[in-house]
């Protein structure tokens, strides 16, 4: 019977306690939440501790959904914004880091060592900046509509076309400048 339920419809149920209903929810979105944490954060261990952290704050961000958007581009709402505060957190726990010393310079080089290991459009990736980032993640990494996308980001669909020209334009100089090296 789950199975057949709406979304909207166990979202609600789910934040006025409906354990079920979570659970529901949680077993026909996470492998989609665990993606789109993956796609923005660029690292399995930060994408299931960002993943983690989502669901343990799901049941009372449920209590704020109203039902105005289709729950996974809410879903998707929650997960962009949580991955912002955590980089905004990062930033600034690496602010508070400088001068640390040797343990410092050896943290620091051992997170370089971890990005210069992927791949290349993984680091290709993170040098965009994190609007770029984002729209990649949603129209790309989770195969959505321009329109969808920009809804979940909360701008217009015709920003969203004009990021992602801005990131092939990048990605080329990216490619054209490793093949003059």
């Amino acid at each position: 019977m789950r199975m057949e339920t709406p979304d909207e419809d166990l979202a609600t149920a789910a934040a006025f306690g409906d354990r079920e209903a979570f659970a529901a929810l949680l077993s026909r979105h996470y492998d989609r939440l665990f993606r789109l944490t993956y796609s923005l954060t660029g690292r399995r261990a930060e994408a299931e501790d960002l993943a983690q952290d989502i669901c343990a704050a799901l049941p009372a961000k449920l209590a704020g959904f109203r039902g105005q958007a289709r729950f996974t581009t809410w879903l998707y709402r929650v997960t962009v914004n949580a991955a912002h505060d955590r980089r905004r957190r990062a930033a600034t726990h690496a602010k508070a880091a400088t001068g640390w010393g040797d343990w410092e310079l050896d943290r620091q080089a051992a997170m370089a060592d971890e990005v210069a290991a992927q791949g290349w459009l993984m680091q290709a990736m993170a040098a965009l900046p994190a609007d770029l980032r984002d729209t990649v993640a949603l129209t790309l990494g989770e195969e959505m509509s321009q329109a969808e996308a920009a809804e979940v980001l909360e701008i217009s669909e015709g920003t969203v076309a004009w990021r992602m020209s801005e990131v092939k334009k990048r990605l080329r100089a990216m490619a054209a400048a490793e093949d003059q090296r």
